[in-house]
């Protein structure tokens, strides 16, 4: 159970490159969403997400506690997780991914309220939930912005 922790909580292994592995991670997720993603209907999109956050949630625990570090660099599942969450049902134009992209990494890293509080919850939880408050407020206002425009 420790190797598909370490697998699948490192993103397949992209939480180990050397320079911004979480900002890494969210871009691969945008070029799968671009090209592949959008595709999914809507509900079989939103069941890889939960599949993906719940099986995020127990795997980053274990691979934390391996780890015995909180919310290690290396584990990127909550970025992915993320990501994905804060294109939901989104245009594959370059520039909205681009605005997903940015505004995701913005909140992620900033953690403003309530983000960083949400980051208190224990274990897996905490590791993953902040990345999907991150997301619900990329969702919010990259919609808001396409709706008043």
């Amino acid at each position: 159970m420790k190797l598909i922790s370490k697998i699948i909580a490192t993103f397949f292994g992209v939480g180990y490159f050397p320079v911004a592995p979480g900002t890494l991670t969210s871009a691969i997720i945008v070029l799968l969403y671009k090209f592949f993603l959008h595709r999914l209907s809507w509900p079989f999109y939103l069941l890889l997400f939960f599949v993906l956050f719940a099986v995020g949630i127990v795997l980053s625990d274990i691979y934390s506690r391996v780890l015995k570090k909180e919310d290690p660099r290396t584990v990127v599942i909550d970025e992915a997780a993320g990501q994905l969450i804060a294109m939901f049902l989104l245009s594959p134009q370059w520039s909205i991914c681009a605005a997903s992209f940015l505004l995701f990494r913005i909140f992620d890293i900033a953690k403003p309220f309530p983000i960083k509080r949400v980051e208190k919850f224990p274990g897996g939880l905490g590791i993953m939930l902040d990345d999907v408050v991150a997301a619900i407020f990329t969702g919010i206002i990259i919609n808001l912005f396409l709706l008043l425009t």
